[in-house]
């Protein structure tokens, strides 16, 4: 019995190999026509780790905006609107509002707003 366990096994695992190599093929086929290989997850083939040192090419600086931080323009809105709720002053700053409560939170616990009814004013 076991026997048999062992040559159907060994079959399977032949077949397996037989099989990946045809697949190999096949993709390789495929990119020579132009085609897009379709890959499994994980990174694709020829790409490099992460790692800075080792990257082709200057990083470029990242650009930052000029009006400055959304903390500093939120505050500013804030001095000047007082009693302002989430949503409104979301909508004038052009963000979300759950990034916004974020950005009050830091700035109340910093001392810098405080929460008047459902408004935010400067302290």
């Amino acid at each position: 019995m076991a026997d048999h366990l062992t040559d159907a096994r060994n079959a399977l695992e032949e077949q397996l190999k037989a099989l990946q190599e045809q697949q190999r093929r096949v993709e390789r086929a495929l990119s020579e026509l132009g085609g897009e290989v379709r890959r499994g997850p994980g990174r694709p083939r020829g790409s490099r780790s992460s790692g800075g040192a080792k990257r082709r090419g200057a990083a470029k600086p990242r650009r930052r905006r000029r009006g400055g931080t959304r903390r500093e323009q939120t505050l500013e809105l804030v001095k000047q609107n007082p009693g302002l709720g989430v949503s409104e002053l979301a909508g004038k700053l052009k963000i979300k509002p759950n990034y916004l409560y974020r950005v009050l939170g830091e700035l109340s616990a910093e001392g810098l707003v405080k929460k008047r009814g459902k408004g935010f004013v400067a302290s």
